[in-house]
């Protein structure tokens, strides 16, 4: 008991839990990577109002799903679940396009998955800090411009399988994974955060561990998509949906707290 107790203390503290490079496996059968405790600036000051000001925020240390969540893993859940499928649900054909990510989902899809699977959506703060890590830099590989090596971005599916002609299979693109390894945390498909979306949200926002305001009519989405222009997968952009909405470009990767 009081090896735990000890342990427990340990992960509580930032210049502990930044010494370690763990990765844990979810419930889901997901890997997962420790993103430290820690400072990081948010934001975005060359674009829109509603990424503004940059803000220094501290969040504690959490684990964030290293691949957005698959097909495969989404179709177990749906077996065990009983939910009603995704939008193109009928397009996925398993065992080939098991390493897709699942598109189709609204919010309440994702929030459930991530319950089931004894997680959580992160928090838009979190999704921004595993996307960029503690330093300003525009994508989660740095300052280089998007390009083909980098993600996948800017196509077009008019009358096509989304799941086998525009998505890649994640843990593609390996130039572009963030500080933290992280793949397609730009492109690809954006992704749910659990906030509410409030544009005027960074000029009140706490500075620890912020949640997003209390209520909403939209949920905040990241990262972009393979839909996106190149100029909107940068890290501190900003988006939003309905949370009712289920799009062919919009996924989700689940977060878990670390326990104390």
């Amino acid at each position: 008991m009081l090896v735990g107790v000890v342990f427990g203390l340990l992960l509580s503290t930032p210049d502990a839990v930044g010494k370690l490079s763990e990765k844990i496996t979810g419930k889901d059968g997901a890997p997962m990577v420790l993103v430290p405790a820690g400072p990081f600036t948010m934001g975005n000051e060359g674009s829109g109002a509603n990424e503004k000001p940059l803000h220094q925020v501290y969040l504690d240390a959490f684990y964030m799903d290293l691949y957005e969540v698959t097909t495969a893993r989404y179709a177990r859940f749906l077996e065990k679940s009983g939910r009603k499928p995704p939008d193109q649900w009928t397009a996925v054909r398993l065992p080939q396009l098991g390493d897709r990510p699942v598109i189709g989902v609204d919010w309440h899809d994702a929030d459930a998955y991530c319950r089931w699977a004894g997680k959580r959506l992160p928090t838009e703060a979190e999704w921004e800090k595993a996307a960029r890590g503690p330093e300003v830099q525009a994508y989660p590989w740095g300052e280089e411009r998007p390009n083909a090596a980098l993600a996948n971005f800017d196509k077009s599916c008019f009358l096509c399988n989304v799941y086998a002609d525009v998505l890649k299979p994640v843990g593609s693109y390996e130039k572009g994974k963030s500080p933290y390894g992280i793949y397609n945390m730009a492109g690809n498909v954006q992704e749910w955060t659990a906030d509410w979306y409030n544009e005027r949200y960074y000029k009140i926002s706490p500075k620890r561990n912020p949640a997003g305001p209390s209520e909403g009519l939209s949920k905040v989405v990241r990262g972009g998509s393979w839909l996106s222009r190149r100029t909107l997968l940068q890290s501190g952009l900003r988006n939003w949906e309905s949370p009712a909405s289920r799009q062919a470009h919009t996924g989700f990767r689940c977060a878990k707290s670390v326990l104390k």
